[in-house]
């Protein structure tokens, strides 16, 4: 376990940085351990504004989620970044850039790419005729 109050914060970035993972296992987590309860047992109700606040579009699903952003960032490990900054750590793209040093140009293509390859990636570009 973490002792959180003798965390020494490098700077912002890490601070983000770290949330972004944290939240990102968490979720993760979750949804794991959700699949894995049969017919919603010891599933506790969460309300539709919870749940929006969590997934501003719709439900993906996590897990799935989690391998390709890995596969990503063997590739890219930016791009993986930007994307867990952005979806699991809540940051404007404009904070994203100030996390990561880049320019805000550099993370809108970069969110833009990723998020292209995570829909070929999780099938969600696949053409049905196919």
């Amino acid at each position: 376990m973490i002792d959180w109050e003798n965390v020494r914060w490098q700077n912002r970035a890490h601070f983000f940085g770290v949330a972004a993972q944290m939240m990102r296992r968490i979720l993760v987590d979750y949804a794991v351990k959700q699949k894995s309860d049969k017919h919603g047992g010891g599933a506790q109700p969460v309300s539709l504004a919870e749940a929006a606040a969590v997934f501003s579009e719709r439900n993906p699903d996590l897990v799935a989620l989690d391998a390709a952003l890995d596969r990503l960032a063997a590739l890219n490990s930016r791009q993986s970044r930007v994307i867990e900054l952005h979806f699991f750590g809540g940051l404007t793209l404009k904070e994203i850039a100030e996390v990561l040093g880049v320019s805000h140009g550099t993370i809108k293509r970069d969110l833009t790419l990723a998020k292209l390859w995570l829909l070929a990636e999780l099938g969600g570009g696949q053409d049905d005729d196919a």
